[in-house]
């Protein structure tokens, strides 16, 4: 398995290309990896969307477009890619609706190129949020979740503080710590490094 990293759009977000012998697939697909992807000569089978603001779905409609099936939590709306808000502030934002071909069971692990994908759903940031682990290879897609020394905001609308700690308390900080945790934003981090030194989890 091989995990490349995209960081794209007017908030830097990361997107990921999981390469595998049995098929690829993205987690989320922030403006401009849909292009990327293709320069690459790769093809994509899947987007895992870790949650629908904008700047994690901004290609989804070009990558689905491309062929790929789109796995959510939720439908689009345009209450979770929060497009109305985040333009009332300045940012010419433009999100082309998509369809979501599959939604996630939470109780069930996801199984797609070969690999079973525990999922987790961690509301709080967007109520949609859902994480990804991979545990025979020791790795965590958490979207905007977890950061390196950080959270995800939670002023948004759908948003909870308390909420989103419970969740990281429940779901994300009883794996193992060495764990690698590759976010929404920023750079990639352990489960270890984050319980020993995130100032929000104290």
């Amino acid at each position: 398995m091989k995990i490349s990293m995209f960081t794209g759009g007017f908030v830097q977000t990361n997107g990921y290309l999981v390469e595998t012998l049995d098929g690829n697939f993205l987690i989320d697909a922030p403006d401009g990896i849909a292009e990327w992807v293709s320069q690459r000569g790769v093809r994509v089978d899947d987007v895992l969307l870790t949650h629908q603001h904008y700047d994690h779905v901004t290609d989804a409609a070009a990558l689905k477009a491309a062929g790929a099936r789109l796995h959510a939590f939720a439908n689009y709306s345009k209450e979770l890619t929060l497009e109305s808000m985040i333009r009332s502030w300045g940012m010419p934002i433009s999100v082309a609706p998509y369809q979501i071909d599959h939604h996630f069971v939470i109780s069930e692990p996801l199984k797609i190129v070969g690999l079973e994908i525990s999922l987790a759903h961690v509301p709080g940031h967007s109520p949609d949020s859902v994480t990804f682990y991979l545990k025979e290879a020791g790795v965590l897609f958490c979207g905007d979740t977890l950061f390196a020394d950080s959270i995800g905001r939670t002023d948004l609308p759908g948003g909870s503080h308390q909420q989103l700690l419970d969740g990281i308390g429940k779901y994300l900080m009883i794996l193992p710590g060495e764990t690698k945790v590759f976010p929404g934003h920023g750079l990639s981090t352990t489960i270890r490094a984050e319980a020993a030194g995130n100032p929000y989890l104290g």
